[in-house]
């Protein structure tokens, strides 16, 4: 068979989901194509209704319709339901299953370069309180975590995020200034907000003064490759873990779900890096 999958968002022209999940399926050895659907608002229902007379077997949605989505499926993934986000969507025998990859996917990004990072003494410190910072929140506390600390400009949206928690995580809501100055306590510190994305490439979330040489600095913002924080932290010595690594894996999953295909992409990290360098 040939695969149908498509990604539908507003805008979406600049997205690398066509290439990366090519890349898939050239891996799989799958024939198949992944189109963009791109509309607006008012063009959604036309553009969910042509997916479904095509038969498409699964697609991705990113913004602004993460939410919007779920009005449109006959079912959705409990953790998907709590994280009121869904981001790939599978047909199965005609019917639309909602999931979130992207908690997962960051998961799986880290454990590639960081096997032994996640475990029950690992403390870390999560910047920022929106949506991808939800999902990665969720995945971490999965991974049995002991502390999970939020900082966030609006600590009443830190502290809705901390509803999410499960089990004996340990979390508590900072500034980020508190967060600066008891940043050696942390092994892993994720910056989840837009702060440092390209034209704004000077900008930090925080600043590392204090900083654990041992720790991994984790930023998902991908253009820059490189941001200003990762600069930091590596000028500090300690490790660092790119954005577009966290983009593959979450891609890694969703087509996992739909074509039941587990690959080993950790190859393609560099490749991807070479392709957001327009090498």
């Amino acid at each position: 068979m040939a695969y149908k999958l498509g990604l539908i968002g507003h805008p979406i022209g600049h997205s690398l989901s066509p290439w990366i999940h090519q890349q898939f399926l050239d891996l799989a050895e799958l024939d198949g194509e992944y189109k963009l659907y791109k509309g607006d608002h008012e063009a959604l229902p036309g553009v969910l209704k042509h997916l479904k007379e095509i038969g498409i077997d699964g697609f991705n949605v990113t913004v602004p319709y993460k939410q919007v989505i779920v009005d449109y499926l006959d079912e959705i993934d409990k953790d998907a339901e709590i994280l009121r986000a869904v981001n790939t969507v599978v047909n199965i025998d005609g019917k639309w299953k909602g999931y979130s990859t992207d908690g997962e996917g960051y998961v799986r990004s880290l454990k590639e370069p960081y096997p032994n990072l996640l475990n029950s003494e690992t403390s870390v410190l999560l910047l920022g309180a929106g949506g991808a910072a939800r999902g990665i929140y969720r995945a971490l506390m999965g991974q049995g975590v002991d502390t999970i600390d939020l900082a966030n400009r609006s600590q009443d949206k830190a502290k809705d995020l901390m509803s999410l928690r499960l089990g004996e995580v340990k979390s508590n809501v900072l500034s980020y200034q508190q967060a600066e100055e008891q940043l050696a306590k942390y092994d892993l510190i994720v910056q989840t907000t837009s702060v440092g994305m390209k034209p704004y490439i000077d900008d930090q979330v925080i600043q590392l003064d204090h900083i654990s040489k041992d720790a991994v600095v984790s930023d998902i913002v991908y253009q820059p490759i490189t941001t200003q924080l990762l600069h930091d932290a590596s000028e500090r010595g300690a490790n660092i873990h790119h954005g577009h690594a966290m983009l593959l894996y979450q891609g890694q999953l969703a087509f996992e779900k739909w074509t039941e295909n587990n690959l080993d992409v950790a190859h393609l990290v560099d490749k991807l890096e070479n392709k957001l360098r327009g090498e």
